[in-house]
């Protein structure tokens, strides 16, 4: 074979190489299986936004409410693992893995992981018509009054609604939990009275606790929060008290490899740029640099501690 063919066979198999894994192609989507302005979708646009201007093509968020999250997953799990289909995940996510319910995936094995984006405080809020100014006040007031505390939830098997089962069985309280579409759609509630109590993210609880519509009680992580440096934590009241929401991105399972690094190459670098950390700071969270496998291990780690507390708060149903 002469110098020139070979020359010519490697450009073309190198060309031909470029081309199998030319990424992306065209517009991408993002899945967030809940609401638009709840927790998820605020996390979501800032690393939307980011993609698009590192990649060159459009990411569009697509909200996909219901089922705690899983309608979305659902969806993600069936696309094709190209690189063009991805899901917000969340602690739903590793909630579900333990709530036995049929799926029709089971999440750890069928989405693959790329990249985090933080890890969360959830708040105590109540609504400032409550005559409450502390975990202890609620606690007393829920034992005291004829008329249970409302609760709201954001959809059964949520991050919000297990948290609130956790604290009603630890504190050893009743509580009316009440189910709303959303995050969002609890926070409005609560802002408007009807709603007394809830457990939301940080991210979402963050604009209204600062204007004044909710009253912030507590965190939930078993340290405080500098973006609440002065709210104590749930477990200075309830001793072991502990939960957290993380966040990252997913792919279909089967997705080249060349495209999960890719992806979490981008959405790390927004580590580094002021304008999308002083986004993700607002939300009150922890950013999260990890791998693609580190990532993988957490979500694990995750599934195992949100499964632990489904355990306990099934344990303590009345």
């Amino acid at each position: 074979m002469s110098l020139d063919r070979r020359r010519f066979l490697a450009l073309a198999g190198a060309t031909a190489a470029s081309a199998a894994f030319a990424y992306p192609t065209g517009p991408i989507r993002l899945l967030v299986g809940f609401p638009a302005g709840g927790p998820n979708d605020i996390l979501a646009r800032p690393i939307a936004a980011w993609l698009s201007r590192r990649l060159g093509q459009p990411v569009v968020i697509e909200n996909r409410p219901g089922s705690s999250g899983n309608v979305a997953t659902a969806e993600v799990v069936r696309a094709p693992a190209d690189g063009h289909t991805l899901l917000l995940v969340g602690p739903a996510n590793a909630i579900g893995a333990s709530l036995g319910s049929e799926l029709g995936f089971v999440f750890l094995r069928d989405i693959a992981p790329v990249a985090a984006i933080t890890r969360e405080p959830l708040v105590m809020v109540v609504n400032p018509a409550v005559p409450a100014t502390s975990v202890a006040d609620v606690i007393a007031q829920a034992r005291a009054r004829s008329q249970r505390l409302r609760l709201a939830s954001t959809g059964e098997g949520s991050a919000p609604h297990l948290t609130g089962e956790l604290f009603r069985t630890m504190a050893g309280i009743d509580l009316n939990i009440v189910q709303f579409p959303g995050g969002a759609a609890a926070l409005a509630a609560t802002i408007e009275g009807k709603a007394d109590v809830m457990f939301e993210p940080m991210s979402a609880a963050l604009a209204p606790v600062k204007a004044g519509t909710l009253r912030a009680l507590a965190v939930t992580t078993a340290t405080h929060s500098p973006a609440l440096p002065h709210v104590p934590t749930v477990s200075d009241t309830v001793p072991g008290f502990e939960a957290s929401a993380v966040t990252g991105i997913g792919v279909p399972q089967r997705t080249p490899a060349e495209i999960i690094e890719r992806l979490n190459r981008e959405i790390n670098a927004a580590y580094a740029d002021p304008a999308v950390t002083a986004q993700l700071a607002d939300t009150g969270g922890s950013v999260l640099a990890l791998s693609p496998a580190q990532f993988g291990q957490l979500l694990a780690e995750e599934t195992q501690k949100w499964g632990k507390m489904v355990r306990a708060a099934r344990g303590g149903a009345r």
